[in-house]
């Protein structure tokens, strides 16, 4: 009997445990839902009133820190995440780089790796512009106090003179001239392609990209990152960030990456985006475009330089609109991409011939493509 009873006992107290742990969130923090546990304990169990009576306890964070979870696999449910392609995707935890992206992680993207990674780019920019092949006359240098007056300082244009003959015969300048006019600028009117203008999209990529030398490294370093798998899965990723539509104004699919920063956009009654130094140029040269003033000027004595420049474009005034100077279409593309992948919506430090630039990224937050993936919504240089 006596045996009998403690038999009983043990039984009664194993399940009473094994009960207490399937509504627990011992150790459960933050996963997707599980069918084998009578309680939840991931975010989604306040919408759906099945959380275990502990998780408010236990689960402060509720799946949004990476505290045990750097490099584990991707769950869909989770709110955020802690693997290596995740600053591809936009979707990390707040603490990632704290927690998991300290010195050389795998797939996280180090600054010093940025740096370098931008000067070999720098050092392959072949088709960049030679001084005697682009010849600016700056003028007037305002502060930033003085950026906002709308006077016109300069009374000569900014561009005197672009050997267009050799530049715009290189096919990623040619292809870069192609797409940029297949934009309407007035954000609130919807953007449609023929299928000659997708092409022509493909052929940029194409181009810059994948028949480059800059951008064959970009792509090989994204690569052994562990970002992109293949060159198709590199080159569709960028046809979507840049070139995915989505709706700047009243739900019209109106604008893209490539638009509001390589066309430039008007919305509000003022210049939006617009940080390409050939379309300025194309513009100034029609007599579309009036330039006032330049508020900085990079610390490179040839190409590419930085400028921060003070417009009117059509009468719609741009304050700041900075830009790289003088760069191949592949150089500004693959460091914009670059910047983008590994730092959305911050700051990204890189360095050009020994000296500092920051490019600061967006990402478009209202709508996403592929698995939540963000498009850009905008990316130029800052001043240092």
């Amino acid at each position: 009997m006596k045996v009998a009873a403690i038999l009983l006992l043990c039984t009664t107290l194993f399940y009473q445990g094994y009960s207490n742990t399937l509504d627990s969130c011992q150790g459960r923090c933050g996963y997707g839902t599980d069918s084998g546990y009578s309680c939840q304990c991931n975010p989604a169990c306040e919408k759906y009133n099945d959380c275990c009576s502990d998780f408010w306890t236990l689960c402060k964070d509720a799946g949004t820190s990476c505290k045990g979870r750097c490099d584990e696999n991707y769950n869909s449910q989770n709110p955020c995440h802690c693997n290596s392609k995740c600053p591809q995707y936009n979707n990390c935890c707040s603490d990632y780089a704290e927690l998991c992206n300290a010195g050389d992680t795998g797939g996280a993207i180090t600054d010093s790796e940025l740096i370098s990674l931008s000067e070999t780019l720098y050092a392959l920019d072949s088709n960049k512009a030679s001084p005697s092949q682009l010849i600016l006359d700056p003028q007037a240098l305002v502060s930033d106090s003085q950026t906002s007056s709308q006077s016109d300082l300069s009374s000569r244009p900014l561009y005197k003179y672009v050997d267009e003959n050799t530049l715009f015969s290189r096919p990623t300048y040619a292809a870069l001239l192609n797409v940029l006019d297949n934009y309407k600028r007035m954000t609130g009117q919807a953007e449609s392609f023929t299928s000659q203008q997708q092409t022509e999209q493909d052929t940029f990529l194409r181009e810059t990209m994948l028949n480059t030398e800059l951008g064959r490294e970009l792509f090989s370093f994204l690569y052994t990152k562990g970002i992109y798998a293949s060159e198709s899965e590199f080159i569709q990723d960028l046809k979507n960030m840049w070139f995915g539509l989505y709706s700047r104004y009243n739900g019209a699919m109106d604008s893209s990456g490539f638009e509001h920063i390589f066309g430039g956009e008007i919305k509000g009654g003022k210049v939006s985006g617009f940080h390409n130094w050939i379309k300025f140029y194309l513009l100034e040269k029609r007599g579309e475009l009036n330039y006032y003033s330049h508020s900085f000027n990079g610390p490179w004595s040839g190409y590419p330089d930085v400028l921060g420049l003070q417009f009117k474009w059509d009468g719609y005034y741009k304050q700041v609109g900075s830009a790289v100077i003088g760069c191949s279409p592949e150089f500004d593309l693959a460091i914009y991409s670059l910047c983008y992948i590994a730092r959305p919506g911050k700051q990204c430090r890189l360095s050009l011939g020994g000296k500092s630039l920051s490019i600061q990224t967006y990402t478009w937050d209202n709508s996403s493509y592929g698995n939540g993936k963000k498009y850009i919504a905008s990316a130029y240089p800052v001043s240092m």
